[in-house]
């Protein structure tokens, strides 16, 4: 069964800065990417951050600049650096892998295993 863990998050001052990780467990193929999505209050889930499996990074608007994904194949973990926070920053992050067919990293439907979730909470 394939499981993904997530840890990181909590509370920051506008400004700072936090680290989420997502670890990967029970899938055989090493061919999926990872990607961070998040549910903002009263908001829809939406694209942060992904890697492919080939070292690909992409990367949504709003956090182009201050956000960065990197993988670590060796242990089939994600973790994504979060600079410059502000309170629009202030949402559920949710950690997914999947295969991202047809180039949909950017797409829920290119993932097809999902994290808990974990809060990241900035105040002004």
């Amino acid at each position: 069964q394939v499981q993904v863990a997530e840890s990181g998050g909590g509370l920051v001052q506008a400004g700072g800065s936090l680290r989420l990780s997502c670890a990967v467990s029970g899938r055989t193929s090493t061919s999926y990417g990872m990607g961070y999505f998040r549910r903002a209050p009263g908001k829809e889930r939406e694209f942060v951050a992904a890697v492919s499996w080939t070292g690909n990074t992409y990367y949504s608007n709003s956090v182009t600049g201050r956000f960065t994904i990197s993988r670590d194949n060796a242990h089939n973990a994600v973790d994504l650096q979060m600079n410059s926070l502000t309170s629009e920053d202030t949402a559920v992050y949710y950690c997914a892998v999947g295969r991202g067919v047809g180039g949909t990293w950017r797409l829920e439907r290119g993932y097809d295993t999902w994290g808990q979730g974990t809060q990241v909470t900035v105040s002004s």
